[in-house]
């Protein structure tokens, strides 16, 4: 088993990648520590991968609360003793998100808050864990976007990507000799919750879709998969990297007509 005796937190597990995650994680023998501001969705998870044979544990967060953070990493070293993987999932994508005149500051504020901070915080607190724990590896959502210009204005959501984007790449610098690998996951649209609320007509569908050279929108399952290879051993020399797992619409994008 690739993940045997590793601890590993993920943040929005309660759906979408960070359920497929926690799933193909524990899977791989893994111990999950089920972090979600929807406590219904996390209970649903852990139920998931115990009748799948697999251990985890759910405590809710607010990943843009710093008590809340700190208290989610130190949850993960009392349940299970330590933590080996840190994956800040959490994120969210607001159905008003548009253009710099069109977005609303509140909306600004809130992207940033989750996809940003959240992330920050979960480094913040994670990273002294990692240590105490000899080494780990960080993954941290981003996004496509993070490396291209969206089709359909989503400004917030594509500047909060940027951001963790450079985040991780600084972070992996800071922490590479500490045995500690960050990278960024930079998923393509996919047949989420999360994404298809936002292309919510076939008109919006079928602007990315066009862009798409597998011509169909990725599942979660296949970025957890992704993520399973960088929470792995296996990406031992792998870090502070734009992990692109897009079916090839970052290509698309650059590849000259």
């Amino acid at each position: 088993m690739r993940l045997r005796d590793k601890v590993a937190l993920i943040t929005g597990a309660g759906s979408g990648i960070g359920r497929a995650t926690a799933l193909r994680f524990a899977q791989e023998g893994a111990n999950i520590v089920v972090v979600d501001i929807n406590d219904d969705a996390g209970a649903e998870t852990v139920r998931q991968v115990r009748a799948a044979g697999g251990q985890a544990a759910y405590t809710h967060a607010d990943v843009t609360d710093p008590a809340h953070t700190e208290a989610m990493i130190r949850f993960a070293e009392t349940t299970f003793g330590k933590l080996d993987v840190l994956f800040n999932n959490a994120g969210i994508s607001h159905a008003r998100d548009d253009d710099a005149i069109n977005t609303e500051l509140a909306v600004w504020d809130l992207t940033f808050d989750v996809n940003v901070k959240g992330v920050f915080l979960g480094c913040k607190y994670g990273i002294p864990a990692l240590r105490r724990a000899g080494g780990g590896s960080i993954i941290n959502t981003a996004s496509f976007v993070a490396l291209v210009g969206a089709a359909t204005p989503q400004l917030a959501y594509t500047a909060s990507k940027g951001a963790v984007l450079s985040m991780t790449r600084e972070l992996a610098v800071i922490h590479a000799r500490e045995g500690i690998r960050v990278n960024a996951l930079c998923p393509g649209p996919l047949n989420t919750e999360l994404l298809m609320k936002y292309l919510d007509t076939p008109a919006k569908k079928q602007r990315r879709l066009v862009h798409i050279p597998m011509g169909r929108f990725g599942e979660a399952t296949e970025i957890a998969n992704a993520a399973l290879y960088l929470a792995s051993d296996e990406a031992s020399f792998v870090t502070g990297t734009a992990f692109t797992v897009d079916g090839g619409i970052t290509a698309a994008y650059v590849t000259p007509e």
